[in-house]
């Protein structure tokens, strides 16, 4: 081989290379380039706007990362629930967590006991209900209002004690509202309004307020007031006259959620339930509390899969429609990330 030909070789073989690498970076540059485009469209679709191009371009960072963990996620098929991009797509999880998660307060032992009352609270054991349908969904019964996104307070359980008490007004009185969320953050100075709180102790609230005033009177406007503004919290249009804790098992939950939707709290710090986007959720979960949620059914999934049917407060774009399914009837007793471990909803006595 003569050393001309060894060194056209070479040039072909480092032609080759440049070629490859050429390809393989306009295939990146075309590949941000439509990442930047997908981004921009989501920014349209959900009114993003940032202070300026470094923060801009920070997101955008977030929102590619985000985008490849949905991607290997649901080629990976090993789950019967997927993710997608939703409002929160330009978050971090442990922003996202930080922002809208820790709303419920994990209690003590002492705590819970001083949580408990004499006078109005019962157990589940005492209804009657002896045949527990095979799927309940109270939406369709017209007792669950639209989904509400909490925004950046804390205010979960102040939300999911509304829908509860909204939902038992409706089913004994035939009314449905939409009742205060603000009310409680001002006005019920047991729990932290913004910081977080916990439903049972809202229900004493209500109780001993002798109700809620309406939405429309008293609106939410995403942070808690140093103040009550008590003459609108005099306007009363739906009541409560006790409250129920539901026994730490699915058996029990089911048992409830069969006559009325029934307030609950979960671990949400996972990101696949930051970026859940349909299906029937089954974890990671932990063995903590930070969210609380609000239980209107469940059902079954046509490949037998049991779920239940949970209305959450982080706005539509998030899940199906505002809504998610969570796995039920699992090994553990706490159910599906403690679902069924801190259940609780009102009564009404008419």
């Amino acid at each position: 081989m003569t050393c001309a030909t060894i060194w056209h070789s070479t040039l072909v073989f480092f032609l080759l290379i440049a070629t490859f690498c050429a390809a393989t970076n306009d295939h990146h540059e075309v590949g941000d380039l439509a990442i930047a485009r997908k981004h921009e469209q989501w920014m349209a679709e959900h009114g993003r706007i940032y202070e300026d191009e470094a923060e801009r371009a920070r997101r955008l960072e977030i929102f590619k990362d985000n985008l490849k963990f949905i991607e290997d996620f649901n080629n990976a098929r090993m789950y019967n629930y997927t993710l997608g991009l939703n409002e929160f797509a330009d978050l971090t999880t442990e922003e996202f967590t930080a922002i809208y998660t820790g709303g419920v307060m994990e209690p003590e032992t002492e705590f819970m006991e001083s949580l408990r009352s004499i006078k109005y609270e019962t157990t589940t054991e005492q209804l009657n209900v002896s045949d527990v349908p095979s799927s309940v969904d109270w939406r369709t019964k017209g007792v669950v209002n639209p989904v509400i996104n909490q925004g950046k307070c804390g205010a979960c359980w102040s939300f999911v004690t509304c829908a509860v008490v909204e939902a038992i007004n409706k089913i004994k009185n035939g009314e449905l509202y939409r009742l205060s969320v603000q009310q409680l953050l001002d006005c019920d100075k047991r729990n932290l309004g913004c910081r977080g709180g916990w439903m049972t102790e809202a229900y004493k609230y209500i109780i001993n307020n002798k109700g809620l005033t309406s939405e429309s009177n008293y609106p939410y406007i995403g942070q808690q007031r140093r103040y009550c503004l008590n003459e609108k919290a005099k306007g009363i249009v739906a009541t409560i006259t006790g409250y129920s804790t539901v026994p730490k098992n699915e058996k029990a939950l089911a048992k409830a959620v069969a006559q009325q939707p029934v307030a609950a709290a979960i671990y949400s710090k996972a990101r696949e339930f930051h970026l859940y986007k349909s299906g029937v959720y089954e974890g990671p979960c932990q063995t903590s509390i930070d969210h609380a949620v609000t239980i209107v059914g469940y059902g079954e999934t046509d490949d037998k899969t049991k779920y239940w049917l949970v209305k959450n407060t982080w706005g539509t774009s998030w899940g199906e429609k505002g809504y998610f399914r969570m796995k039920k009837d699992v090994a553990s007793s706490r159910g599906t990330c403690n679902i069924a471990t801190y259940a609780s909803y009102p009564t009404l006595e008419t």
